[in-house]
């Protein structure tokens, strides 16, 4: 019979040797590398082909075995000596138990192999086993091949396959004291989550993991994992860290794909009403935790489509909005009101929200968009991210005439800017058939804020940087339509306020970059509509709403909010942090009145 993959579950193959002969027991047929031995089993002499990690015995032997028999005796096949320990035992199930030499890391190492088919104890101490763990590299996703997926708006990383996410979870060391979960702005327990991956209980792992976070999916796909969890992770410090962004998406749609999605049962429900404004990650995460609480909570949304940022600003190729459809009705089944078309500030105002719920939350994001305030800026073909990719994602301009928006196109496109919106617009740019797409970025590759699996996927792409360059002017056609920006080299200087060197423009060292279509991607700023109408909310000196850090509370009393029109520009689980704070604190004060 064939070797089942799942025996495959480690990448790096031991060799094992027999400890009177010392010859190895591995071998080599193609590509598959197995652990060969002889054995008795009902007085026949058969052979036993083992996973190379020998983590458990239940791979190809010359007569079928059922789960739970048990070998009679582990025979080497070059000496023929037993490899039985009688003085060792399965401390689990209390089987008989064979003993070979491993080498790992230069080594030699008892192992034990016990003969229960299915047992996978093996004997290692703790001490050997995670030095043994450390030579497990970090698995790499399967994903689109970068000529072919710039043709399409497929997502790009196809996930793991259950080998490869059994062999990445096998890498975590199941810390003590886990730094990865401080890393967490939701505290989602990392090696809970990951301990039930390694017993194959995937459904598990990922409901353990939506006791903190209602979202998987999709921080799994979007979320900085490399400067928030994985940074904090031990084994990051020796290797590469276990990529639990990863591994957060595998069992998230695991979950998803395999229907085993269960809605919670609400025991208590509270005659309470909860207003969440904005169906962005923070507006649907205080949703999701004051519903599970009982309360009857509404959401309301400026745009035709839930999901905010999630829905109109991130591309398709990085996170299919099947995903969001698929949470925003889960929270539907929980009993979360949604209305759309509803701007709070001119429909409804704050106030008029007071008198009809007893708290609410604010999670409008930062949508106003910033421009350089340079010449040429309102030139035809000239366009803020916010309303580049809305047209594209939201209004899905990219299927037109499918869809009635017409898609912005051009064939020499400048992103300017270098946070993860900018290399949106220059990706989603190059599958609308644009020959040459450019990122311009005043600073060095060094300082660039977006996500380094962006910048790698750019670039894989054809995607082209001009970094230390600055644009100055916009320079038009006769029709008044963009054809190029005059752009200034850059120098780095002194730290600014950021901590990151200062771009210094070089004197006399102009040049144009030819272009028929650019897109501005240098952040965003809070749009003043809410504010008109409620004046008497407090705002810090950029405009963006002041908040108390330990409630996520307004100056106005049961008024609470939190995400980009807190923070200014930040990340998806961030805003999801601040949504949990707020919920709690917001629980916590209806509970007592």
């Amino acid at each position: 019979m064939e070797q089942d993959v799942k025996y495959l579950k480690f990448k790096t193959y031991l060799n094992a040797y027999c400890p009177h002969c010392h010859e190895s027991f591995n071998f080599e047929r193609k590509e598959l590398k197995q652990v060969i031995f002889n054995a008795k089993f009902k007085g026949e002499d058969i052979d036993v082909k083992l996973s190379p990690y020998l983590d458990v015995f239940e791979s190809e032997t010359t007569v079928p075995i059922e789960e739970g028999e048990v070998l009679e005796d582990l025979i080497c096949p070059h000496c023929k000596a037993s490899l039985l320990d009688k003085n060792v035992h399965c401390t689990e199930c209390g089987s008989p138990a064979g003993e070979v030499i491993i080498s790992a890391l230069s080594k030699l190492i008892p192992f034990y192999i016990c003969l229960k088919k299915g047992c996978v104890w093996h004997g290692l101490s703790k001490a050997d086993e995670r030095r043994i763990k450390l030579k497990i590299p970090r698995q790499i996703m399967p994903e689109q091949d970068q000529t072919l997926r710039i043709q399409n708006h497929q997502e790009v990383p196809y996930g793991f396959t259950t080998e490869l996410a059994s062999l990445e979870a096998g890498r975590c060391l199941q810390c003590k004291k886990p730094l990865c979960v401080l890393g967490c702005p939701v505290n989602v327990d990392i090696p809970g989550f990951i301990k039930l991956m390694r017993e194959d209980d995937f459904d598990g792992a990922a409901k353990k993991i939506k006791e903190s976070n209602v979202l998987p999916a999709i921080c799994g796909r979007v979320c900085p994992q490399e400067s928030q969890c994985e940074n904090k992770c031990v084994l990051g410090f020796k290797e590469k860290p276990v990529a639990i962004g990863r591994l957060e998406r595998f069992v998230a749609d695991f979950e998803r794909k395999m229907e085993l999605v269960k809605l919670p049962v609400i025991k208590n429900k509270v005659n309470k009403r909860i207003a969440v404004v904005g169906s962005g990650p923070g507006g649907l995460t205080v949703a999701a935790d004051m519903a599970l609480r009982g309360y009857s909570v509404t959401v309301y949304e400026a745009l035709h489509e839930l999901g905010g940022v999630l829905t109109y600003g991130i591309p398709e190729f990085r996170l299919p909005k099947s995903i969001v459809q698929f949470e925003i009705n889960y929270l539907k089944e929980l009993g979360v009101r949604f209305e759309i078309n509803h701007v709070i500030g001119t429909l409804l105002t704050i106030e008029e929200l007071l008198q009809n719920f007893h708290a609410i939350y604010v999670g409008v994001g930062a949508g106003l968009p910033q421009f350089m305030n340079i010449g040429g800026e309102s030139l035809g073909n000239v366009f803020s991210s916010n309303e580049y990719l809305t047209r594209m994602n939201l209004m899905k301009a990219y299927r037109f005439p499918e869809y009635d928006t017409p898609m912005p196109r051009g064939n020499k496109v400048v992103v300017v800017g270098g946070g993860n919106v900018a290399m949106d617009c220059a990706r989603t740019a190059i599958r609308t058939g644009s020959n040459e797409v450019y990122i311009v970025y005043r600073r060095s590759r060094q300082e660039l804020p977006a996500r380094s699996e962006e910048v790698h996927h750019a670039e894989e792409e054809g995607i082209k940087f001009r970094l230390l360059t600055n644009p100055i002017k916009y320079l038009g056609t006769d029709y008044n339509t963009v054809k190029g920006v005059e752009c200034i080299r850059m120098e780095l200087g002194e730290p600014d306020d950021s901590g990151r060197r200062r771009p210094v423009p070089v004197q006399d060292s102009n040049y144009v970059i030819d272009c028929d279509l650019a897109v501005v991607a240098i952040g965003t700023s809070p749009n003043p509509i809410l504010f008109n109408t409620t004046p008497n909310l407090k705002r810090n000196k950029w405009g963006y709403i002041e908040v108390n850090e330990e409630t996520m509370e307004t100056s106005i009393p049961n008024v609470y909010a939190g995400g980009d029109i807190v923070t200014g520009s930040a990340t998806v689980i961030l805003a999801m942090g601040a949504g949990r704070v707020a919920a709690n604190a917001m629980h916590q004060r209806l509970s007592a009145s």
